[in-house]
């Protein structure tokens, strides 16, 4: 068994060129970034959880929101997320980046919890639920070392993969090895999209917690395909947001 240290970064800011502010946004009495949080928090194989903000002015109220609820909080460069995260894991000591996205508020625990296993018990340098689309969005997960991020680091010259952490260690399977985690059928619906971009999937997400929530506090996955399978109008909400382009 690993005795590694997992450690969650949770990427996020203020300045989103699509909906400014979205990580704080309430829903159900409780910003988003405060949801997050609390399925973080379910996950017991988790040493840390640390929030990877910017230095930006903006983000002056994000570090507020981390100290007001106890949550590890570095700040770096707003554009260089790659270096960003790796000196926010390096403030936490981690051995091992459990890289989360702000976006994804109704991210599933478990799902972090059998990532975390697989990466634990597989010498492989990159797991991921996302390489190869199964899940719904806003479901992702991606698994590295500290030493393999900044090995991938070394190689980058671009901006662009700077932006984007994992993006060098997707492109060079040759050199980095992948594992790639897929949805069993119950799951599977990479169609689906729960994930914080745009007002609308505000508006989804919102009504999702305000009808699960109330029934289980801990909804996960397949609770919310439940839902949109048997409420198939709720999928409308969102369906005509352009979504970025994959990583």
């Amino acid at each position: 068994m690993s005795n590694k240290k997992y450690v969650a970064t949770i990427e996020a800011r203020m300045s989103s060129s699509r909906l400014p502010g979205k990580v704080l946004l309430p829903a159900a009495g409780k910003p988003m970034l405060q949801h997050l949080l609390e399925r973080l928090k379910q996950v017991n194989s988790l040493a840390d959880i640390v929030l990877a903000t910017s230095v930006s002015k903006p983000d002056d109220v994000l570090e507020n929101f981390a100290n007001e609820v106890g949550l590890s909080c570095f700040r770096g460069s707003e554009d260089d997320v790659l270096s960003r995260v790796i000196n926010a894991a390096e403030y936490a000591c981690a051995d091992v980046v459990v890289e989360i996205s702000g976006d994804c508020p109704l991210i599933d625990p478990e799902l972090i919890s059998q990532c975390i296993e697989i990466h634990k018990h597989n010498k492989v340098d990159f797991v991921s639920n996302s390489l190869i689309s199964s899940y719904p969005g806003g479901m992702d997960v991606a698994i590295f070392s500290l030493d393999v991020l900044k090995k991938s680091e070394e190689m980058v010259k671009g901006s662009l993969h700077r932006e984007h952490v994992c993006l060098n260690i997707v492109e060079h399977p040759e050199i980095f090895s992948h594992l790639n985690v897929i949805a069993p059928p119950k799951l599977y619906w990479p169609e689906l999209h729960v994930v914080l971009d745009e007002l609308d999937d505000y508006e989804l997400i919102c009504h999702l917690i305000e009808q699960l929530s109330g029934q289980d506090p801990h909804f996960d996955c397949y609770q919310i395909i439940n839902y949109v399978k048997s409420n198939p109008e709720i999928r409308q909400i969102n369906s005509k947001v352009n979504r970025k382009g994959a990583t």
